[in-house]
C-alpha cells in the first residue's frame, strides 16, 4: 500500500532556513493537494470498482448543539414558577436549565459565564430574571421552545446582591453591596429614579454601615411597605409612599434570610450564630421568640452554645395546622462529620432530613402563589451540590420523590461513552424489562410536582442507546431516542473481584490507588447483546444477556501474560523474530483451567512479583440477577515485577466466540466459548520478519530509569520540531516516516512538555500520579490540563514506556486478507499507534458441538499497510459501497434448558455472516476504510492498492474517527484535537462539512467524544452533563418540532376572599399603585451611568412573538445555537465579528469584577 509520501528532512536550523522551509511547506502542501486529488487516478487499475455514486452532499450537513442532559454543573441558583410549575436551575459557568414534566427540560447560556446568583420567574408570564455576579440582569423570554434574552441591563456602579418580583407586578427591586436599593421596570428593562438610600433607611439607628441588602420583600397583606434586610443584622420596614421607615429592627448577629408569615404581622430572620428569631412588625425593640434549632438548651438565662449558620429560612402556613417552619444550617459545631441537612419544623416535631451533598438552595412548594393567602405548603425542593431532591410534605416520614429527570449521570464519574443509534427495536424493551427490577422502595406515592410544559412531536423514531462506564465499575445504559435521555439498565461490574474491608486488605497487586474498577473500554454488539468491557486494573470482563436469573457456581477466568521483548543482540534490527504462534504452541499463551483460580505464585525467583494479577476474582457463587450475566474475566499478570500496562484496544465478535485486546506490550486473543488463550504475542513479533522499524531491545528488568531523565524525555530546549506536532500517542520517529515540522497549537504543546530535571523520587511520585491521569479513567474534574497527559498506556518508570507501539485498533470482519485471495473469509484487522495496520487469519471450526470441541486456529496473512499517525478505526465496504457491518449471532436466550430438536438444529447451524460480501463472487471487490490520527486511506481489495487518500490535519491530530450511517449513505465523521469537526465521503474522501466546534479544553471531552449513525454525536461537557450534537442538516430542521414547550396557556388561580369583615374593618391586603410611585412622572430619571440597556438577541422576536414558519424557526435555531457566539457554519463574518468583540468585552468585565469583587463599596 502506499505509505506516507515526501521527505521531512529539514533541520530546524536559525532564521535564515525559516523563509525556506515556509515556501517547502507550502511546497509539500501543494503536492499533497495533488496526489490527493490525484491520487485515485495514479494508483488504480482500469476497473468498475470507483463507479459507485455518492449521494452525500456537503448541504446535507450542518452542524449544531441538539440537547444537554444530566445534572446542572456547579449550580448556584433555584427559582420555581408555581403556577406554570416549571423549575429553573442557574449556574456557576453562566447556565441555565428549565426542567419541565419528564422529558421536557431546556438548557441556556448567558454570554458572559458569569456565576449566576438568583433567578426570578415573572409568575404565569413565560419569563425568567436573572442576575450574574457580573452585575447584570436579564430578561429571558420562555414562550419560545429555545428561551432568548430580551433584555439585559449592566450595572457600573453598584454591585447586585438581592433581587425582588413581587407577584403580579412589573417593578423589581434590586438591592446592592452598598444598601441601596434601586428598582427596574421588567417590562422595558429601565431603571426607576425612585431610590431607597442605605443611610436614609437605617438614619441614626446605627452608627456604621449596615452591610449589603441581603433581603427584600413586601408586607404580604400591605404592598406599600417594604421590609428590607441588611447583612450586619438590621432590618427596616420602609414606607414607600412616605419615603421613610416606619420600623427598624436590630440584633447583633448577621443575617442570613428573611421570611413573612402570610397575615404580615409576624416575620421570621435567620442568623449566623444559628438562630432564629421571630419578630411582631410592631415590637421593634426584640423579637418575640427565639429558637435555636439544634443547639443544647442550656438553663439559667444563659446564652445557647453558637451553632453553624442557617444560611435560609423558610415560613409556610397552613389552614388546618401548625405552621412550617423549614431551614439549611444550624447544625451545632460538634456534630463533626455529619452530612448536610434540611430541617423540618412543624408544631413540636422537628426532622431532620440528611443529604448526600451540600445544600446550594431550597424551595417550598406551595398551593397558592399569592403570599397573602394559607400557603398550603406541599413539597420542598432541594438544590444540592451534586443532586436535585424533592420531599414530600404530606406524608409522615417526609419520603422523597422519585426523581424522573436523568441527573444520575455522575452518580460514580463517566469514565467511557459509547452511542449506538438505529439499535434492534427489541433491546430497549429488553433492558427495560430487566432494569425496572433494580428500582428502589420507599418513595413517595404521589406524582413528581414539577410537570409544566408539553413535549414536542418527535418525527425520528429510531431507538437510541447510550453506554456509559464510570469509575466505580458499573456501566449504564440509557435509553437516548429523540433527544430524551432516561436510564434503562445499570451492571456493577465490580461484583466479579473480592471486596476488601479494609484499606491494609487491599492487594499489593494493585496498579491504580483507587477506583480499580474503573471502566476504560466498552464493546459491545447490540445484536447478540454481547457486551465486553476493559477495566483499569488490566482485566476484561465479557457478559452475555439473559432474561432469567441464575447462580454461577464458579466465575470462569482466565490470566494472560503480555510481554514486550526485544532480543538482546548486537544488531537492532534483527530479523530473527518468532511468527505467530499455533494456539497448540503459543510462544507464552497459557491457557488457564477456567474453574482454577491461579494466583499462587507471587514472586518470581529473584523475589519479584510474578504471574498475580491485579484484582482477585471472587471465590464462591456468585448470583446474577436478570440482565448481563458474566461469561468470563480476563486478566493480565505481572511480569517479572514490572505490573501489567492497561488496555488500549477492545473488541468482540459474537459469531466468532472471540474477544481480542492489546496493549503497549502487545496483544491477546481469547476464544470464550472454549476459554481458552488463542493469541498471545508482543507487538513485534505481530510484524514476523517484516518488521519495518529499528527498535532498541531491551529486557524487562534492565533498562530502568537512572534519574528523572525517564518520564521528561522531551526537556524544552531539545523538543525536536517533529515531535511537537506528532500526536503523543505515536511515539517513535521511523525512518521511513515524515513528519509535519509545523507547530502544534498551545494547547497541544502543553500537553507534550514535560518538565525536566526531577529528583528520583519525584520520578517514582509522578508515575504513580501519571498512571492515575493518564488513562481513559476516573475523571479528575478538578484536575488542570496540564496535569493530564495524553499517552493512551499508563506510565510506567521504565524508560521506553513512550516508545512502545501500543495497539490501537481492532477489527473482526470477513474479507480479503492476502492480495491473491479468490474469497472473503473471517479475519482481524490489527491497528498500532505507528500507524501500522496487520491482517490475522481466523481458521474456524465448523458450528454447532464442533465450534466447542476443535480448536481456532489464528495464523498471519503477512499483509502490511501504513500510515501516519495511529490507526484509531478501520471498516470494509461492499463493492456497492456500502458498509459491511461485523458478522454477528442473533440473540437467544443463553439459560434456557435446550431438548434434542434444538440441538439438533443447533449441530446444523453454520456461522452465518450477515455481511453482504459473503455471497460475493469472485471478481467483486471491497473497501477498507482506515483512519489514523493524521490521515484517511481508502484501499481496494484484495489487490491493497491505495486508490484515496486524505490528510485530515497537518498541525493537530484526530481523537474520534467513526465510520457511520447518514441519510441513507455512509461517511467518515472525525473530531479533532483542534476543535474541529469533519465528515467525508466514502470512498472517495471527499471533506463535505469542517467546523471548528469546540477546541479541546479537556481529557474529558477527549476521552468520552462518540460519533454515530444519522449524525449524531456527543460528549461530556462538563463531569455531571451530557451534550449531544448532530451534524445532519435534516435532524437541525426537525430539532425545532422535536423540543417541548415550556411555556403552556394556564388560567392565574384566583386570588383569595377578603372576606366581610376583613373589608368592613380595613383588614385584608392593602394594594398599591406602584406606576404613581416609580413611573418616570413622580419619580423623575435615574443617574446616567448607573447602568447601561442591551437589547437582546431575543428582543425582536419577544416583539414579534413567535414568528411563524420553517424558516424563521430555522434562523431561530441558529441564533441560539452558539452560546459562546463562536462562528456556526453560515453566520456572515461581520456578525461573528461582532460577537467576538461583544464576547471580550464580557471576558474584560468579568475580569475587572475579578478585580475588584473583595473590595467594599467604600473602598473604591
Amino acid at each position: 500500500g502506499r505509505g506516507s509520501g515526501g521527505g521531512g528532512g529539514e533541520a530546524e536550523g536559525g532564521g535564515g532556513g525559516k523563509g525556506k522551509r515556509e515556501t517547502m511547506k507550502k511546497f509539500k502542501k501543494v503536492l499533497d493537494g495533488l496526489t490527493a486529488v490525484s491520487s485515485s487516478a495514479l494508483s488504480q487499475p482500469a476497473s468498475r470498482e470507483t463507479d459507485i455514486q455518492e449521494t452525500l452532499q456537503s448541504e446535507h450537513f450542518q452542524l449544531c448543539k441538539t440537547v444537554r442532559h444530566g445534572f446542572p454543573y456547579q449550580p448556584s441558583a433555584l427559582a420555581f414558577d408555581p403556577v406554570q410549575k416549571i423549575l429553573a436551575v442557574g449556574t456557576q459557568t453562566g447556565a441555565l436549565r428549565l426542567f419541565g414534566r419528564p422529558g421536557v427540560e431546556c438548557y441556556c447560556q448567558h454570554y458572559s459565564e458569569a456565576p449566576v446568583i438568583q433567578l426570578q420567574f415573572l409568575i404565569n408570564e413565560g419569563a425568567l430574571v436573572s442576575a450574574l455576579a457580573d452585575d447584570s440582569l436579564h430578561l429571558w423570554n420562555l414562550r419560545q421552545k429555545r428561551p432568548a434574552i430580551l433584555h439585559s441591563l449592566k450595572f457600573n456602579r453598584e454591585r447586585i446582591t438581592f433581587c425582588h418580583l413581587p407577584f403580579q407586578s412589573k417593578w423589581l427591586y434590586l438591592g446592592t453591596e452598598r444598601g441601596n436599593i434601586h428598582i427596574v421596570n421588567v417590562e422595558s428593562f429601565t431603571l426607576s429614579g425612585y431610590v431607597i438610600m442605605w443611610n436614609k433607611a437605617i438614619e441614626l439607628s446605627s452608627k456604621s454601615h449596615p452591610g449589603p441588602v441581603v433581603h427584600i420583600s413586601d408586607n404580604p397583606m400591605d404592598e406599600g411597605k417594604l421590609l428590607i434586610g441588611f447583612e450586619s443584622g438590621t432590618v427596616v420596614l420602609w414606607d414607600l409612599k412616605s419615603k421613610k421607615a416606619d420600623y427598624r429592627y436590630t440584633y447583633d448577629e448577621a443575617i442570613h434570610s428573611v421570611a413573612w408569615h402570610h397575615e404580615g404581622k409576624q416575620f421570621i430572620c435567620s442568623h449566623s450564630d444559628g438562630t432564629l428569631t421571630i419578630w411582631n412588625v410592631r415590637s421593634p425593640n426584640k423579637p418575640i421568640q427565639t429558637i435555636v434549632p439544634h443547639g443544647k438548651q442550656i438553663k439559667d438565662g444563659k446564652k445557647p452554645e453558637p451553632c453553624k449558620p442557617i444560611l435560609k429560612v423558610e415560613y409556610k402556613t397552613t389552614r388546618s395546622g401548625e405552621p412550617f417552619i423549614i431551614l439549611s444550617g444550624g447544625l451545632s459545631y460538634d456534630t463533626i462529620g455529619r452530612r448536610p441537612c434540611l430541617t423540618v419544623m412543624h408544631g413540636k416535631s422537628t426532622a431532620v432530613l440528611e443529604m448526600d451533598y451540600s445544600i446550594v438552595d431550597f424551595l417550598t412548594l406551595c398551593e397558592t402563589p399569592y403570599p397573602n393567602d394559607f400557603q398550603e405548603p406541599y413539597a420542598v425542593v432541594v438544590l444540592l451540590e451534586k443532586d436535585l431532591v424533592v420531599i414530600d410534605l404530606a406524608q409522615n416520614g417526609y419520603p422523597i420523590f422519585e426523581n424522573p429527570y436523568p441527573l444520575t449521570i455522575h452518580e460514580s464519574p463517566v469514565t467511557c461513552c459509547e452511542y449506538f443509534a438505529d439499535c434492534p427495536v427489541d433491546l430497549i424493551p429488553a433492558l427495560y424489562s430487566v432494569g425496572a427490577r433494580q428500582k428502589h422502595q420507599g418513595y413517595s406515592k404521589k406524582e413528581w410536582p414539577i410537570n409544566g410544559g408539553n413535549w414536542g412531536l418527535g418525527t425520528q423514531s429510531y431507538p437510541e442507546i447510550i453506554i456509559t462506564g464510570h469509575a466505580d465499575g458499573s456501566i449504564k445504559f440509557w435509553d437516548a431516542s429523540a433527544i430524551t435521555l432516561q436510564v434503562l439498565y445499570k451492571l456493577k461490574t465490580a461484583k466479579v473481584f473480592e471486596k476488601y474491608k479494609n484499606k491494609d486488605d487491599k492487594q499489593s497487586t494493585d496498579i491504580v490507588d483507587e477506583d480499580p474498577y474503573a471502566i476504560q473500554m466498552i464493546s459491545w454488539c447490540p445484536e447478540s447483546r454481547i457486551l465486553c468491557v476493559a477495566g483499569v486494573s488490566a482485566h476484561v470482563i465479557i457478559y452475555k444477556f439473559s432474561k432469567q436469573e441464575m447462580t454461577t457456581e464458579i466465575v470462569s477466568m482466565l490470566e494472560v501474560r503480555l510481554l514486550y521483548e526485544i532480543s538482546d543482540v548486537e544488531s537492532p534490527d534483527v530479523d530473527q523474530v518468532p511468527t505467530l504462534p499455533t494456539p497448540s504452541g503459543g510462544s507464552n499463551s497459557q491457557p488457564m483451567i477456567p474453574q482454577s483460580h491461579p494466583s499462587t505464585s507471587s514472586s518470581s525467583s529473584d523475589g519479584l512479583r510474578d504471574n498475580v494479577p491485579c484484582l482477585k476474582v471472587r471465590s464462591n457463587p456468585l448470583k446474577q440477577s436478570a440482565g448481563y450475566q458474566v461469561e468470563l474475566v480476563i486478566q493480565l499478570v505481572w511480569v517479572s515485577g514490572e505490573p501489567p500496562q492497561q488496555i488500549t484496544s477492545l473488541a468482540v465478535n459474537s459469531l466468532y466466540g472471540l474477544v481480542v485486546f492489546g496493549n503497549c506490550n502487545g496483544i491477546a486473543m481469547v476464544d470464550y466459548l472454549q476459554k481458552t488463550v488463542l493469541l498471545n504475542l508482543g507487538t513485534i513479533e505481530l510484524y514476523g520478519s517484516s518488521d519495518p522499524y529499528q527498535r532498541q531491545p531491551r529486557s524487562p528488568r534492565k533498562t530502568r530509569q537512572p534519574s528523572g531523565a525517564g518520564l521528561c524525555d522531551i526537556s524544552e530546549n531539545t523538543t525536536a520540531s517533529e515531535d511537537r506536532c506528532k500526536s503523543p500517542t505515536s511515539g517513535l520517529t521511523t525512518p521511513n516516516m515524515s513528519d509535519d515540522d509545523q507547530k502544534m497549537n498551545k494547547f497541544i504543546e502543553k500537553v507534550m512538555s514535560r518538565s525536566r530535571n526531577f529528583s528520583k523520587t519525584v520520578v517514582t511520585d509522578l508515575a504513580k500520579m501519571s498512571r492515575k491521569l493518564s488513562l481513559p479513567t476516573e475523571l479528575k474534574p478538578d484536575l488542570d490540563v496540564k496535569d493530564n497527559s495524553f499517552s493512551r498506556s499508563s506510565s510506567v518508570t521504565s524508560i521506553d514506556k513512550e516508545s512502545r507501539e501500543a495497539i490501537s485498533a481492532l477489527h473482526f470482519c470477513e474479507t480479503f486478507t492476502r492480495k491473491t485471495d479468490a474469497s472473503a473469509s473471517p479475519c482481524l484487522w490489527v491497528g498500532t499507534t505507528l500507524g501500522t495496520v496487520l491482517a490475522v487469519v481466523l481458521n474456524l471450526p465448523p458450528g454447532g458441538e464442533q465450534r466447542l470441541l476443535q480448536p481456532v486456529i489464528v495464523s498471519p496473512s503477512g499483509t502490511i499497510l501504513r500510515l501516519k499517525g495511529a490507526i484509531l478505526r478501520m471498516a470494509f465496504l461492499d463493492t456497492t459501497g456500502c458498509l459491511i457491518p461485523p458478522p454477528y449471532e442473533s440473540w437467544r436466550e443463553p439459560n434456557v434448558p435446550e431438548d434434542k430438536d434444538d440441538k439438533e438444529k443447533l449441530k446444523k447451524r453454520r456461522p452465518v455472516s450477515v455481511s453482504p460480501s459473503s455471497s460475493q463472487e469472485i471478481n467483486e471487490n471491497q473497501y477498507a476504510v482506515i483512519c489514523s490520527e493524521k490521515q484517511a486511506n481508502v484501499i481496494l481489495l484484495p489487490s491493497q492498492n491505495c486508490i484515496y487518500k486524505h490528510n485530515i490535519t497537518e498541525t493537530s491530530f484526530v481523537l474520534r474517527g467513526d465510520i457511520v450511517a447518514m441519510s441513507s449513505s455512509i461517511c467518515l465523521a472525525c473530531f479533532c484535537a483542534n476543535g474541529h469537526i469533519m465528515t467525508f465521503s466514502l470512498p472517495s474522501l471527499r471533506p463535505l462539512l469542517d467546523v471548528n466546534y469546540l477546541p479541546l479544553t479537556n481529557m474529558r471531552i477527549a476521552r468520552t467524544f462518540c460519533f454515530t449513525n444519522n449524525g449524531q454525536a456527543l460528549y461530556l461537557v462538563s463531569p455531571t452533563e451530557i451534550q449531544r450534537i448532530t451534524c445532519s442538516q435534516e435532524t437541525c430542521e426537525n430539532l425545532q418540532e422535536m423540543l417541548g414547550e415550556l411555556f403552556t396557556p394556564v388560567e392565574t388561580p384566583e386570588a383569595p376572599n377578603r372576606g366581610f369583615f376583613k373589608g368592613l374593618f380595613g383588614g385584608g391586603a392593602q394594594s398599591l399603585d406602584r406606576e404613581d410611585l416609580f413611573g418616570e412622572s413622580a419619580a423623575g430619571k435615574p443617574p446616567r451611568s448607573l447602568a447601561q440597556h442591551i437589547p437582546g438577541p431575543g428582543g425582536i422576536e419577544g416583539v414579534k412573538g413567535a414568528a411563524s414558519g420553517v424558516v424563521g424557526e430555522l434562523t431561530r435555531a441558529r441564533l441560539a445555537l452558539d452560546e459562546r457566539g463562536q462562528k456556526l457554519g453560515e453566520l456572515e463574518e461581520r456578525t461573528a465579528t461582532m460577537l467576538a468583540s461583544a464576547d471580550a468585552f464580557s471576558k474584560h468585565a468579568h475580569e475587572m469584577m475579578l478585580k475588584y469583587k473583595d473590595k467594599k463599596w467604600y473602598q473604591f
